[in-house]
């Protein structure tokens, strides 16, 4: 047994000290993944609230163990051979409501279900999230990437946001601190860096009363507009961001890349910027179609799209081929 066999057990070791069973290894990702790909990771937490959360990232980072936090498991990934470090599933999903005077402020931990917390606002009689109705992925994960959808996005609803920073602990962000952009945040910049990630703990979100009738309607043409444009089954999301002055499924589908099948995976039919996993796809087949239409599109129209889905693990690149 070498030295860093025993340094490695030592670690998880210590992991399963304080989490118990909620820690594992060689978990495969695929159950986790909205595209329902991806190999093992090589240690796996499941955590389930915010104290929890700060825990495993303030013990990773003090190991010196690279890590990375998933919620819904969309707008990512997983490389087929799988993660080094810890994956840290975020279940933290306390909700709480307070009056203002103005308004009202949803202060939610960040593993709650985005879709699920737009749906509870309505119920409430509480607008502002009506956009999120039907968008996956998690609280956390829409802070960090600024998700949006139906002419509105997390920018335009968001407080404030307490992040764990690795080595100082957790601070309260501003809005403004935030930095967004289009699909973009100040968080989301540092992950293409690889420094040791900060991590949204939880976000204060501000909704307006209004009449629950109103809310519903509203979100149910939201629902119906996805349901008629986009397709079901396993999919990450959209893959590619819009090019400025374009949408990157127009580029695709004119590209002539609709239907386009590598092994498993294929460009849907429906919208083309949407990559389903229809036969058993591997991560790899699903990769080999985002080279394909990065390269396609950027011959045809001379456009270099940019990845909204975030590659995770160890990928073998081809130079001869885009990311």
């Amino acid at each position: 047994m070498n030295l860093e066999t025993t340094v490695q057990e030592a670690i998880q070791m210590r992991f399963r000290e304080i989490f118990g069973e909620a820690f594992k290894v060689n978990e495969p990702m695929a159950r986790y993944t909205s595209a329902r790909v991806g190999g093992p990771a090589e240690m796996f937490l499941t955590v389930e609230n915010a104290t929890e959360l700060q825990l495993a990232v303030e013990l990773a980072y003090a190991q010196r163990v690279s890590y990375v936090v998933l919620g819904g498991g969309s707008n990512v990934l997983v490389a087929d051979s799988g993660i080094e470090g810890l994956v840290i599933l975020n279940r933290a999903r306390a909700v709480h409501f307070r009056h203002t005077g103005l308004g009202v402020v949803c202060t939610t931990e960040s593993g709650m279900n985005l879709s699920s917390l737009a749906r509870q606002c309505i119920a409430k009689g509480l607008g502002g999230l009506e956009w999120a109705v039907s968008v996956p992925g998690t609280v956390g994960g829409a802070v960090v990437g600024n998700s949006g959808a139906h002419g509105s996005d997390m920018g335009s609803n968001l407080l404030s946001a307490t992040v764990y920073e690795p080595g100082n602990g957790p601070r309260i962000f501003s809005n403004e601190e935030m930095e967004y952009g289009y699909r973009h945040s100040s968080l989301k910049r540092e992950q293409a860096s690889g420094r040791q990630r900060r991590v949204v703990l939880s976000a204060e979100i501000e909704l307006k009363p209004e009449a629950i009738d109103v809310l519903v309607a509203r979100a149910d043409g939201f629902v119906a507009r996805r349901k008629e444009t986009q397709p079901g089954g396993a999919s990450m999301g959209s893959m590619f961001k819009n090019p400025e002055n374009y949408y990157a499924g127009y580029l695709i589908e004119a590209a002539g890349l609709k239907g386009f099948r590598y092994g498993g995976a294929k460009i849907s039919e429906k919208h083309a910027n949407f990559f389903v996993n229809d036969e058993g796809a591997t991560a790899e087949d699903v990769r080999s179609l985002i080279a394909e239409a990065w390269n396609t599109v950027r011959e045809k129209f001379g456009v270099e799209m940019e990845l909204e889905v975030e590659l995770l693990g160890n990928w073998q690149f081809d130079s001869s081929r885009a990311a």
